[in-house]
């Protein structure tokens, strides 16, 4: 079972460790003040990325080799080689995972995805994606431009990506980034006029995430409600849950594609948990039944909400985390049966993510 998972906040970084079963508790601090977007450990040599977005000061992204004791800055992902006075500028890192062996990826708020084989020394955007001529009708989602917030890396084929863009659908590459195409057949937004529902530049999948050991699966929160493939993204199926379908957090099993996690909520602008009670449901036979549960978390007047990031699952499938908007942070032990909330009153909470120690 993991026994440490990251928290990024909107003012800081915290590492919170397992001391005995149920019980966790902060062990370091990092950035305290400072907005922490994303965080990311490499798994290959155990090292630590986090991106800050300082507003007025833009973003920046800091490096640790030495298990965040000490960190240093190093380059952002630039809009400098689209050239011109109407390149646009970063907004934020809004997605960072590991490619192939030595590669970062880095999916960013306008709407580019980016790679470094330098760790972040360096970075060079997919250029073929930005090109794309369906990007232009990209339209902000969560934010006021478009943005990448999942990435997926086929464990068989690193050259596969899979991402998925608020609002700009669901895309893939199969050679490492230099051609796309979209992978939305199936998906459709309630939210467009009659006939362009099923446009796939405009589906807004607020979560997308792929089976570790299952590849072929995946599974979609969108704001029209849950969906997923069993073949690679080729096509969706939807799937209605009680007691809403409506959410941003997604987790998966690491090696059972048919389990997977949600935090239901309130439609569209309301954006609560339903009556106020906040629970996690999971299904376990690929979404033709769902389980609420509710143990250890806030039964009544809750008004919690999960961020798009802000629920994780160990490598094993049986430590969730999950982190709202209010600061408040729950660790399950029993594959999301149970929660215990970590004595700490954090910031509002963006991202949580197990690492190794």
């Amino acid at each position: 079972m993991a026994n440490r998972v990251l928290v990024a906040t909107r003012k800081g970084l915290f590492d919170i460790r397992r001391r005995e079963p149920g019980s966790w508790a902060i062990h370091n601090r990092c950035f305290l003040g400072e907005p922490v977007g994303m965080v990311l450990q490499d798994q290959h040599d155990k090292t630590l990325y986090a991106s800050l977005e300082l507003g007025h000061f833009g973003t920046k992204l800091h490096r640790s080799d030495d298990d965040g004791q000490h960190w240093e800055e190093v380059s952002v992902p630039s809009y400098a080689a689209i050239g011109g006075e109407d390149a646009p500028s970063l907004k934020m890192i809004w997605s960072m995972e590991v490619g192939a062996p030595g590669t970062l990826l880095a999916g960013t708020i306008p709407g580019g995805l980016f790679k470094s084989t330098d760790r972040g020394a360096s970075w060079e955007m997919m250029q073929s994606l930005w090109d794309d001529p369906l990007r232009k009708q990209w339209v902000g989602g969560g934010y006021d431009e478009p943005g990448i917030h999942s990435i997926c890396v086929d464990p068989r084929n690193p050259d596969r990506i899979v991402i998925a863009v608020s609002c700009g659908g669901v895309w893939l590459s199969e050679d490492n980034g230099n051609n796309w195409r979209t992978a939305t057949k199936g998906l459709w937004a309630a939210y467009m006029p009659p006939g362009q529902e099923e446009n796939p530049a405009i589906q807004d999948p607020h979560r997308m995430v792929q089976c570790h050991g299952a590849p072929d699966n995946f599974w979609i929160q969108h704001h029209n409600g849950i969906f997923r493939s069993t073949d690679g993204s080729a096509t969706w199926g939807q799937i209605n849950a009680h007691p809403s379908s409506f959410g941003f957090a997604v987790a998966v099993h690491p090696r059972q594609p048919d389990t997977a996690w949600f935090v239901p909520a309130v439609k569209d602008e309301k954006r609560y948990p339903v009556d106020g009670k906040l629970v996690v449901t999971r299904t376990e036979d690929g979404g033709r039944t769902f389980a609420s549960f509710a143990a250890g978390l806030p039964e009544e007047e809750s008004y919690d909400l999960v961020y798009r990031h802000g629920l994780a699952v160990d490598e094993r499938g049986e430590c969730l985390a999950m982190g709202s908007t209010t600061g408040n942070l729950w660790v399950s032990e029993n594959g999301g049966v149970a929660w215990n909330a970590v004595p700490c009153h954090l910031p509002p909470v963006y991202a949580v993510r197990f690492v190794q120690d």
